[in-house]
């Protein structure tokens, strides 16, 4: 199993670096980071930065969207920095939620992120594709590849994910919903006639190694606050008790209560109080390392290519260290 590390692009830009070279100092091969140009600073200039003070470290957004910057600029920003450093970016996509949000937009329709998955990946390998009805090429690109992972949560998007992406993007570690979307994703490639196989499933959560599970569960509470706003728009799109989603995912966000993004993905949201403590446990991966072992080797066992590590919260090179000492060797040994 691979190890990811993720982490928001709070300034100074400079920690992020830090922290992205510990972690693969301790066994981690892909640095991600969140993309949302209001909230943090942007992404695509930090990964320069990364990619030239590590060595094999791959990274990429979790995630980007169809939305905030044109097709081709997304290609040519993703090219020029496999073309400096080796092909050691992966394109991570959803729909849009705090980039489009906060700036007042709607996310993306499926529609348009399945066009974009396409568009993006034959621009940035350097094949024509049709940009707003016009054919463009980028004509320096030479042997580029960029893998483009999809994140979904609802059956529709799991379908998109399976007849187009590259890899599988969960957010969220539960097993029980980990097995049920990962089945989705893979029957969609198969009925695509694509070989499932060949999909990358990559798990993310935030993990806190510890014995007091208290604070470890509030430093991780926002994740479900998170995990809740697209849970919403499944709910509103499909309803409260229907046979598409399962309640195990929807269930928890009857007392939730609107979303304030400038607490987005902080400890301490205080649009996370509707959160239990068992959505915490199941979402996430808390208590001692020997825990977090147990829950990636089941994660494993439902065929998870990666799990990446949501590192934020009070314990940032604490948790990069454990899993480096304790965790990523148990899973892989």
């Amino acid at each position: 199993m691979d190890f990811g590390l993720v982490l928001q692009t709070d300034p100074p830009a400079s920690q992020v670096v830090s922290l992205m070279r510990r972690a693969e100092r301790n066994g981690f091969r892909y640095g991600w980071t969140f993309d949302s140009a209001v909230l943090w600073q942007e992404p695509f200039v930090i990964y320069s930065q990364i990619l030239e003070h590590t060595q094999e470290l791959h990274v990429g957004p979790m995630v980007t969207n169809p939305g905030t910057r044109t097709w081709e600029v997304t290609a040519s920003t993703f090219a020029t920095l496999n073309d400096m450093y080796g092909n050691r970016t992966v394109c991570g996509i959803g729909r849009g939620d705090s980039a489009m949000r906060v700036a007042g937009r709607a996310p993306n329709t499926l529609a348009r992120l399945g066009e974009a998955i396409d568009v993006i990946r034959d621009l940035a390998e350097g094949r024509e594709a049709q940009v707003d009805g016009n054919p463009l090429r980028i004509p320096w690109i030479k042997d580029g590849k960029l893998p483009v992972w999809m994140a979904a949560y609802g059956p529709k998007a799991l379908a998109l994910a399976g007849q187009k992406a590259d890899g599988f993007i969960l957010q969220l570690a539960d097993p029980y919903l980990t097995e049920w979307m990962v089945k989705s994703v893979r029957q969609a490639a198969v009925e695509a006639g694509r070989d499932p196989a060949e999909i990358t499933i990559c798990v993310a959560a935030p993990a806190y190694v510890g014995d007091d599970l208290a604070h470890a569960r509030d430093q991780c509470r926002w994740f479900g606050g998170m995990v809740g706003n697209h849970v919403a728009d499944l709910v509103s799109r499909y309803g409260e008790h229907s046979s598409m989603v399962p309640e195990e995912l929807t269930e928890y966000i009857k007392s939730r209560h609107g979303y304030d993004y400038s607490h987005h993905g902080r400890a301490g949201n205080p649009s996370a109080d509707f959160v239990p403590d068992e959505i915490v446990d199941r979402f996430c991966l808390l208590g001692p390392a020997e825990a977090h072992v147990e829950k990636l080797r089941a994660l494993r066992d439902l065929g998870v290519d990666q799990f990446a590590v949501y590192d934020m919260h009070d314990a940032k090179e604490a948790v990069i260290d454990a899993y480096g000492e304790h965790v990523i060797p148990a899973v892989n040994g």
